[in-house]
């Protein structure tokens, strides 16, 4: 072997040797757990830099608050006490003090750890750790990434932690790590390269540098402008989906049957509720199986509202029938009495619904856009319950008889359709929908006495919008209405969008009163 090959073979075994592990010592470990903050730090940080077991296990109970102190020596307490950089068993002693560690200590524990985890074996432990550090700049964390970086066999997390080494060297000392960071940063999709050239913008001195900073910043800008417009219109599809199923209810008590029915939203409210109450049966009695009280929720909540929806309609509003002013003074009456009712059982407060925790979590399409998985579950309901409501009015007996009494009741009845039943019927599909509606909103938003009173102007406009009794104008007019109210929001912000909206309905409604779609048949004639 030659001497050029010996000094390489020994430059790199220096080099593995400063790389390598440094076990922890009773220093360090003092150091790490008493003192000033910014000695902590510097100690955390330098032992965190080159980690071995111990350390890991000692920055792991800080984290947990499982740490005390006594007499120079440091000691982790859980199941059983053992010496912080031995690993043996140990008793602490009387006079031994907790390790108290305040918000920035927590900050550099959580990014510590983090930083540990970069060279787990697991692949969505290294991917969550990268995603802690995704805003660090601190270039202590340098040795920890590059040791991840050399050992990542993943593309994918690969390329996030090439962008995280270049967010740490945006602010490095060195012109030419700057200017290099600055480059690769520019291919960067994430809000945090984001942050960190801005900052580094603001602290810049060197023009050239500067110069790199601000192409890199455009850049930057120019991929996360696809990631909102996309989440907008994500977001826009969700409410779509809402006031969709808001709305179909509706659609059947007031397009197909003309009631203007005030209480809608207190017959959603009370699907909620009854989603509520299955969540505590699961919880009480079947907690091994609580991840699916959901589905057990919803054929609750269709009863629950349907059957209050059957039981007014047979003592108050078949009497109104004829009458839009009292119909619609008599169901603002019931919705307090329903509002009231709630309030009496439940409180005032509103109640917690639980996600389950397949509803947990999200689609991860972007750096700055995740789709929600209950915002996706609920657009699937959505889909869901329109078809079986298509089906239900266009391939079933009780929707020929439903149809045949809103296009021409007299005739109906004479061909021996129980109109009477064919009203109760129809006004407790409506209220059980809405009570599926309620059941979906449990999942996104709070559950209380007012749930209704938030929807159901929203719900009223989308029925006149589509066309009185036309499905297919319920579907355009709801999604319309989302995707238009999310676009607006983020130029003019929430209260003017909603504005606006109401003021291109009144327009359209101006220019076409029977809606998107008009009705057919004689009573549209009439």
């Amino acid at each position: 072997m030659s001497s050029r090959h010996l000094l390489q073979c020994l430059a790199l075994a220096l080099l593995f040797c400063v790389k390598s592990a440094f076990p922890l010592t009773a220093d360090m470990a003092k150091a790490m757990a008493s003192g000033e903050t910014d000695d902590r730090i510097a100690a955390l940080q330098k032992a965190a830099a080159t980690p071995d077991a111990a350390t890991e296990r000692l920055i792991q109970a800080m984290a947990d608050d499982a740490v005390r102190v006594a007499a120079g020596k440091v000691f982790i307490v859980g199941d059983k006490t053992i010496d912080a950089v031995t690993g043996a068993e140990a008793s602490v002693p009387d006079d031994a003090e907790d390790v108290v560690n305040n918000n920035r200590m927590r900050g550099e524990l959580e990014a510590a750890l983090a930083g540990v985890k970069l060279t787990s074996s697991d692949r969505n432990t290294r991917a969550e750790a990268i995603k802690t550090l995704q805003g660090e700049s601190d270039e202590s964390r340098l040795p920890l990434v590059d040791k991840a970086l050399a050992a990542e066999t993943d593309a994918a997390l690969k390329d996030q932690l090439s962008m995280l080494r270049a967010r740490i060297l945006i602010s490095s000392p060195e012109k030419s790590r700057r200017l290099a960071a600055a480059l690769q940063l520019a291919q960067s999709q994430n809000p945090a390269s984001k942050t960190v050239l801005l900052e580094q913008q603001r602290a810049e001195t060197d023009p050239e540098v500067q110069v790199a900073i601000t192409n890199a910043l455009r850049s930057v800008n120019e991929a996360l402008a696809w990631g909102d417009r996309l989440g907008a219109l994500f977001s826009g599809i969700s409410l779509g989906s809402i006031l969709l199923l808001v709305a179909l209810g509706l659609a059947i008590t007031y397009g197909l049957m003309g009631v203007i029915n005030m209480a809608h939203g207190e017959l959603m409210m009370i699907g909620a509720y009854a989603t509520y109450v299955v969540q505590g049966v699961f919880q009480k009695y079947l907690p091994a199986a609580f991840d699916w009280y959901l589905v057990a929720a919803v054929p609750v909540a269709f009863m629950a509202s349907a059957l209050m929806g059957a039981l007014l309609e047979r003592s108050v509003l078949r009497f109104l029938y004829g009458r839009p002013l009292e119909t619609l003074l008599a169901t603002w009456g019931i919705s307090l009495v329903l509002q009231q009712l709630v309030r009496n059982l439940f409180g005032a407060q509103n109640v917690g619904v639980e996600n389950p925790s397949w509803m947990s979590g999200g689609i991860q399409v972007l750096d700055n856009l995740q789709l929600p998985w209950n915002r996706v579950i609920i657009i699937g309901f959505a889909i869901a319950v329109l078809a079986g409501m298509a089906f239900l009015i266009s391939k079933t007996r009780l929707g020929l008889f439903v149809r045949g009494v809103t296009q021409n009741r007299p005739i109906a009845s004479c061909m021996g359709v129980n109109t009477a039943r064919i009203d109760t019927y129809a006004f407790a599909l409506g209220s059980g929908i809405a009570g599926l509606a309620g059941c979906a909103l449990s999942q996104v938003g709070n559950v209380g006495p007012d749930l209704g009173q938030g929807y159901i102007v929203d719900a009223f406009m989308v029925v006149v919008l589509g066309g009185v009794g036309q499905l297919a104008g319920t579907v355009y007019a709801a999604l319309g209405l989302g995707v238009i109210n999310k676009l607006l929001e983020g130029w003019t912000g929430a209260v003017l969008a909603k504005i606006v909206v109401l003021v291109l309905i009144v327009v359209f409604i101006q220019k076409r009163p029977q809606g998107i779609f008009a009705m057919k048949g004689r009573s549209a004639e009439a």
